[in-house]
């Protein structure tokens, strides 16, 4: 039996977090249940932070101009399905700085199954029994909460 690399999905996601360190969350319900970034799929010639910039405005009805993007922090590699057609989709994972009042879900265009956001403490991030992904969130939280962001993007495994 011959076994096929699913096709090549490429996604930017933001690790959203605002002023006093807190980061936002999205819900969703497949899969039992779990909170992740934000973010998606690049589009035809898309670089990772235009698509990064263009999810938070989909998702979150946020206006660009009041994102302040920083470095690619992680990277992660998954196979899933999307549509029903299983894929591996590589996701670079971007810091974005937000005021929380600029998060306007009303805004939203694409709000593509979001059951809720929260923002959360790190002490909440840790302790929760809730599932979220990425796997290691929590410590690249901490790290750039503690003014060491990792100088290269990390590798995420979950």
């Amino acid at each position: 039996m011959t076994t096929s690399t699913p096709p090549l999905r490429e996604a930017a996601r933001a690790i959203v977090m605002d002023a006093d360190d807190r980061v936002l969350l999205l819900r969703y319900d497949e899969n039992g249940g779990f909170w992740a970034t934000p973010g998606g799929s690049l589009e035809q010639g898309e670089d990772h932070a235009t698509a990064t910039l263009r999810e938070l405005g989909e998702e979150l009805g946020v206006d660009e101009k009041a994102v302040e993007l920083g470095p690619q922090l992680a990277e992660r590699s998954k196979d899933h399905l999307v549509g029903g057609h299983e894929v591996r989709q590589v996701e670079r994972y971007f810091l974005a700085r937000v005021s929380a009042t600029d998060i306007d879900p009303a805004g939203a265009t694409q709000p593509d199954n979001i059951r809720e956001h929260r923002w959360w403490t790190l002490t909440g991030l840790r302790t929760t029994q809730d599932t979220v992904y990425p796997v290691g969130l929590a410590d690249l939280v901490a790290a750039v909460a503690a003014g060491r962001a990792p100088q290269q993007p990390v590798v995420l495994t979950g």
